[in-house]
């Protein structure tokens, strides 16, 4: 597959404002395109919070927002955002001791390679064991069967990985393969075909099917096989500078991918074959993002297409494959997955080949008979239930592990070059998708560490089309139809806003671990450079910044 490469073109001059200080405490915010790093975007004030200081201030303030503010995020999206935090954006845009801890009770205070690999710091120490025998299934190597290690046999036969730990280094995000020797150990395709019938398109309108698969190699590519069983294929990476220039003259070089599948061990790949790079996303706080509620996402979408902006963000209607039914999506590159027992046991089928109650089908072509007649680690058990690999114990431990991996508190939040960034961030309207705090519920589950919790995550949770640029493209290279599904309602150009908190971290607790989907962008600055789409005029914005708001908006990022 080849990515072509693209031209950020000049920027014409953006006049810029100090928005907010023109924020009355009552109602008022921004909002801009973006979706994995949209907070990665400026600002281009300087200018700190100021008081109004008489009805007449008010009124020139009410006016200039009127005019700038709300056409970047638009009234209805500034009111969610506020309604959905409980305070006013004034305060969510200026320093707030309560964000320091971006997860709330649940957060950690350590800035070290384990950052991301703690547990919740309110989980009382008669759950603390269940956290660690999930780290215990997280962390260790599947085998291949038959093995003594009974409880961990059954890997492939077709995989891509021995161990969940192995794609989320040290529970932290993944990297692509630097060149076309390296092993994709944190890194995967996702791979699905343009609709050919009524039938299939239906169903893709209905989220009756995820997408449809590749007839020989599904909808997964699996680049290892156990003895025996041929793997799908190869991947490789090249590598192509693309500097980019900011109206100051600095320049910043951006790397474009070249992704190729060689090797192919079940014939040849169909020209119109989609094919979709992914690194493995962070596990901090997906516990906290599980509880927010289906309505606080969706009033989010309903917002934003009340808006004349160019945000359109929309959320995922999936088939939850626990339940036979269809239900919001929220997790994964397209939020494709209802919730983290779904995603996990998703992740150990279709990642190490490994079945579950969830998934109880062997990730295997009917093609593909070497790796159907292979043999399995399958135990049953019991009262009518499926023989599985992973039982439904060892489920609800690894589970129990994921949903309570803590969030790292913020670092150096009252600094002035880090309020000068948020700053930025909040001018540019970076909050539009990178929706800032929300207040958890209290939810009839045993989720304790979760309930009423106040939290910070940068993230609405939805969709967003981010441009040609990241889009996904056939393995021919070419750009497809932007009605054609590839994953659920999700189309190639669109991508699930990431939530942030922690993502200042990220290098130090894996100094390989790069971002955007796949794995692009080596540093912050990189991945906001990329953003297209919905996301285009904040990047035009961004090129304006001259070294010292650079500077700051950096300051910030690495704050969260």
């Amino acid at each position: 597959m080849h990515i072509k490469k693209g031209v950020i073109s000049k920027p014409r001059p953006i006049l810029h404002s100090s928005l907010i200080s023109q924020f009355k405490t009552a109602s008022v915010g921004m909002s801009a395109p973006f979706t994995l790093s949209l907070a990665l975007v400026g600002v281009l004030s300087l200018s700190a919070c100021q008081p109004v200081k008489d009805a007449n201030d008010n009124a020139a303030n009410k006016d200039q927002l009127n005019s700038e503010g709300v056409e970047l995020l638009g009234s209805e999206r500034i009111q969610t955002i506020e309604a959905l935090a409980g305070v006013p954006m004034q305060q969510l845009a200026s320093f707030d001791p309560q964000e320091i801890k971006q997860g709330g009770d649940t957060g950690i205070a350590i800035s070290s390679s384990e950052s991301y690999s703690k547990p919740s710091s309110n989980i009382t120490a008669s759950r603390k064991g269940s956290f660690f025998i999930g780290n215990a299934f997280f962390r260790q190597p599947w085998v291949i069967a038959p093995a003594s290690t009974d409880s961990r046999d059954g890997l492939g036969a077709l995989f891509n990985v021995a161990a969940c730990q192995s794609c989320h280094v040290k529970d932290g995000r993944g990297h692509a393969p630097m060149t076309a020797e390296d092993d994709a150990d944190s890194f995967l395709i996702r791979l699905a075909m343009p609709a050919t019938t009524d039938k299939q398109r239906q169903q893709l309108k209905d989220s009756l099917i995820e997408k449809v698969a590749h007839p020989m190699y599904g909808g997964q590519l699996q680049d290892r096989g156990i003895q025996g069983v041929p793997a799908e294929a190869r991947i490789a990476v090249q590598w192509t500078d693309k500097p980019v220039t900011f109206a100051d003259g600095h320049i910043e070089t951006l790397r474009a991918p070249t992704f190729n599948l060689t090797n192919p061990g079940y014939g040849a790949f169909d020209d119109e074959m989609m094919v979709s790079p992914r690194v493995a996303l962070p596990m901090i706080g997906l516990g906290l993002l599980e509880q927010i509620p289906d309505a606080d996402i969706k009033k989010q979408a309903a917002s934003n297409h009340k808006n004349s902006n160019d945000i359109k963000g929309k959320f995922n209607w999936v088939m939850d494959p626990q339940t036979g039914k269809v239900a919001l999506g929220r997790f994964g590159w397209k939020a494709g997955q209802t919730k983290l027992i779904t995603q996990n046991q998703s992740a150990f089928n279709e990642d190490m080949g490994l079945t579950s109650n969830i998934r109880p089908h062997e990730s295997c072509m009917p093609t593909q008979t070497a790796c159907k007649n292979a043999i399995t680690g399958a135990d049953e058990q019991g009262n009518g239930k499926p023989a599985v690999e992973v039982n439904d114990e060892v489920a609800k431990f690894v589970e129990f592990y994921t949903r309570n991996l803590a969030v790292p508190h913020r670092r150096n939040a009252e600094d002035k070059l880090v309020l000068a960034g948020k700053k930025r961030f909040y001018d540019m309207g970076c909050q539009s998708c990178h929706t800032p705090r929300y207040q958890l519920p209290k939810t009839a589950d045993d989720h304790l560490e979760q309930h009423g919790q106040v939290i910070y995550p940068y993230t609405d949770m939805l969709l967003h089309d981010m441009g040609d640029e990241l889009a996904d493209r056939t393995i021919a290279g070419k750009l497809p139809p932007k009605n054609l599904q590839v994953e659920f309602l999700a189309n190639s150009y669109e991508w699930r806003t990431p939530a942030l908190w922690g993502v200042g971290l990220a290098q130090t607790v894996d100094p390989q671990a790069t971002f955007l989907h796949d794995g692009r962008a080596r540093t912050l600055m990189e991945a906001v450079l990329w953003h297209g789409g919905e996301a285009k005029k904040q990047q035009q914005k961004v090129l304006m910044l001259d070294k010292q708001g650079r500077t700051e908006l950096s300051a910030f990022l690495q704050s969260l």
